[in-house]
């Protein structure tokens, strides 16, 4: 096994290939499909969940179907351009439930946020009340999503270091 701030090895990668799939699948169900001991599978999934490689394991909600029609990359530029200011603005969004990603970029934002409303006046409503009362805040440029092509939540494991050799 890995020791704590190693990569992960192939049978780790099997695994997280397996609950990228299906992350509810019953331990005693991954095991053989990894090719490990039901025992061995799940020590190796609890390490990687105490590692942090497992961040979490999450439902996903179609967003249409619960009324938040509404998808925006919305990019932030901070004024004044230090640290405590951008660490003061990620404080704040961290407790915006919209705002469901956020990026610290580079060009000629500081930020690129995701954000998800139920419609477009609710979205101003949401720049104007919550975005920009945030300090620091000096300009907001919003990018509407028109329609979601591709959506993707499993990581390309076969691009890892380790399974490259």
């Amino acid at each position: 096994m890995p020791k704590k701030n190693q990569n992960p090895d192939l049978a780790d990668l099997a695994i997280l290939r397996e609950l990228q799939e299906n992350a509810r699948i019953p331990n005693s169900e991954l095991a053989p499909k990894v090719g490990l001991s039901t025992s061995a599978c799940l020590a190796r999934t609890n390490r990687l969940r105490q590692q942090g490689v497992i961040k979490q394991f999450a439902t996903i909600v179609d967003h249409e179907k619960i009324g938040l029609d509404i998808i925006a990359f919305t990019f932030v530029t901070l004024s004044p351009h230090s640290e405590p200011v951008a660490a003061a603005f990620a404080e704040q969004i961290e407790k915006l439930p919209q705002v469901t990603e956020s990026y610290h970029v580079t060009g000629d934002h500081d930020y690129m946020l995701k954000i998800v409303a139920r419609n477009i006046p609710a979205y101003r409503e949401f720049v104007v009340n919550s975005l920009l009362s945030i300090e620091g805040v000096s300009k907001v440029e919003t990018m509407m999503v028109l329609k979601v092509e591709k959506q993707r939540f499993s990581l390309p494991l076969e691009e890892t270091r380790d399974n490259q050799r």
